[in-house]
């Protein structure tokens, strides 16, 4: 009896974004890829106004979506290059998507953060980390300071280590942003991804940019106000990114 043999193709990474991972070694079991959490976007600066669990100002508390309470998130304002360690408060508050996070006035005024244009990044620090007890240490002893200096009396050091001089610096322009869906391996996997957005959504400003021959980068914009780049970014949650990020176009 002869049988015929029959090849089904596997199609990697469609539709999904092709972040930097790195795999552990053979011998480090498992072979699961390690991703740290970061995310570049608009944080929501707490009120009391907004209703939501309660959130003490003169704290470095935050809360998010996604990350683990009591986990140590280092937050930096990219236009002065300023940084802190946070903890997380809370992962069960609900907030708008189109925020990374929900910060307190302590960071956003540590931070100089524009009230009007709160933009920070954030990334998670590894618990395998080497550097996490020092950090750690550091956000003990910034929090047992802010909770006694008042709100506009606090400068909490650089954690880079690097001088205000060598401190990244992006000129403030005017608004100008545009939102990141993802990295990807193949060209053709990225076009197949505007090509569904287009499909499912009401979005028509993408673009797509080649990083390099083996990295394409599908973006959303540019937005010039708030408003626009919200509403963008709410229709895409329809396509159940994780991890959406918003650029600042420099």
């Amino acid at each position: 009896m002869k049988f015929k043999i029959i090849i089904v193709p596997i199609i990697f990474f469609l539709f999904t974004g092709c972040e930097q991972y790195t795999l552990k070694k053979s011998s480090e079991v498992d072979f699961k890829p390690e991703k740290k959490y970061k995310n570049a976007g608009f944080s929501l600066i707490y009120s009391d106004n907004l209703n939501l669990k309660k959130l003490e100002n003169r704290s470095l508390f935050i809360f998010h979506k996604s990350l683990k309470s009591k986990s140590f998130v280092k937050i930096s304002n990219p236009l002065n290059g300023k940084s802190l360690i946070a903890e997380v408060k809370s992962n069960r508050v609900k907030f708008s998507n189109f925020y990374n996070s929900i910060i307190t006035t302590r960071i956003a005024e540590t931070l100089e953060l524009d009230p009007k244009e709160p933009y920070i990044e954030l990334s998670l620090i590894s618990k395998n980390s080497t550097f996490v007890a020092k950090k750690a240490k550091i956000f003990e002893e910034e929090k047992e300071v802010a909770e006694k200096a008042p709100i506009d009396g606090i400068k909490i050091s650089n954690l880079n280590n690097t001088s205000n001089n060598q401190a990244k610096k992006i000129s403030k322009n005017e608004f100008s942003y545009s939102i990141k869906v993802a990295d990807f391996y193949y060209k053709k996997t990225a076009n197949l991804m505007i090509d569904r957005i287009m499909e499912e959504t009401s979005i028509k400003k993408i673009n797509l940019i080649e990083l390099s021959k083996t990295n394409y980068r599908v973006l959303i914009g540019p937005f010039n106000d708030i408003y626009s780049l919200k509403e963008s970014f709410e229709k895409m949650n329809s396509l159940n990114f994780e991890n959406l990020e918003i650029l600042k176009n420099v």
